[in-house]
């Protein structure tokens, strides 16, 4: 996959990006909102693989913005569903409207080119900006786990899921 418009691309990961989505996961700035404050410490023997054995129906993606890699977004597809991932994680290019960008990008590539039926995520219920986002693009909230979950703090945490059929997306 490689999708471009204007100066923003969202591209298949590779192993070249490995190091660079390692050290986003590991900074508890970018990964708070999703309940991971102290960060994840991922390690790199296993991202490699990970990588290099993805397909069509696993994929990591890499957001570029004027060259510069920004963030990473994922799509995992079973039975014509996605669940789908984003993160912008250079602080600077947030609220910005480049994830808005980023995601639409994806969701018109897995409706129209994947052929899904159904796109899926969740979102932490403190993540305020991005149910704003998926809201203001079509997506339905169907379900809110209450407590569902700690994060690394011992912090009761709770998610909204969310799903977007084709016919609802508002490009």
């Amino acid at each position: 996959m490689y999708i471009k418009k204007d100066s923003l691309i969202v591209r298949h990961a590779t192993i070249d990006d490995i190091q660079v989505l390692c050290d986003w996961w590991s900074d508890g700035k970018v990964m708070a909102h999703a309940g991971f404050p102290n960060g994840i410490h991922t390690d790199v023997d296993e991202l490699m693989d990970k990588i290099k054995n993805e397909n069509d129906s696993s994929r990591w993606l890499i957001v570029e913005i004027d060259s510069n890699r920004v963030g990473e977004m994922s799509y995992r597809t079973k039975d014509n569903v996605s669940e789908i991932g984003i993160k912008i994680c250079n602080l600077f290019y947030q609220e910005k409207g480049y994830g808005t960008l980023a995601l639409k990008m994806l969701i018109k590539y897995l409706f129209n080119e994947m052929k899904v039926k159904k796109i899926i995520l969740d979102t932490n219920l403190n993540n305020t900006r991005a149910q704003h986002v998926y809201e203001k693009i079509g997506f339905i909230k169907v379900a809110v786990q209450i407590n569902s979950w700690k994060n690394q703090l011992g912090i009761l945490q709770s998610s909204v899921d969310y799903e977007l059929m084709k016919e609802d997306f508002l490009d």
